[in-house]
This record gives structure tokens, sequence and C-alpha cells, in this order.
């Protein structure tokens, strides 16, 4: 079953509370999504770190209720 765009956000924000997260829904199934996740408790952090801490807070459903995630993160630009 499809996992919701509202329902990744919400695991992505209760893990990582200072992120700033959007979802896009690639193809209308509910079962491909982009995502750029933009967290200053990102920073510092490698790139590989960043995508697992995503990972980590979709709690391994990534290739079952989630089918694919093209992920994107950042980390906030300083003025």
């Amino acid at each position: 079953m499809p996992m919701p765009a509202e329902q990744i956000e919400t695991l992505i924000r209760e893990s990582i509370p200072d992120a700033k997260v959007e979802i896009t829904d690639l193809a209308g199934d509910g079962d491909h999504y982009a995502a750029r996740v933009e967290a200053e408790s990102f920073r510092g952090l490698p790139r590989v770190k960043q995508h697992q801490a995503v990972y980590a807070a979709l709690g391994g459903r990534m290739g079952g209720e989630l089918h694919a995630l093209q992920l994107t993160t950042a980390v906030p630009v300083q003025e």
C-alpha cells in the first residue's frame, strides 16, 4: 500500500525537528517521491550522514511502504 506524502513529511519532522521538508509525488502514484530536506542539524555532516538521518526517520519503510525516494539534503544558507 502506498505511503502518503504527508506521512513521509511527518516522520521526517518528528525525527529531525528543525527540518524544512518538501515532498513531490514524481509519478502521481503515491509510490515514487522526491524529498528535499533542509536542516541546520545537518551542518558539518557529510551528505551520506544527512541521508542516513532521513532514512532512519522513515524507520525501515524504504522498499516496503515507500518504494522509491529521490532524496536531496541541504543546510540553510547563512547570510
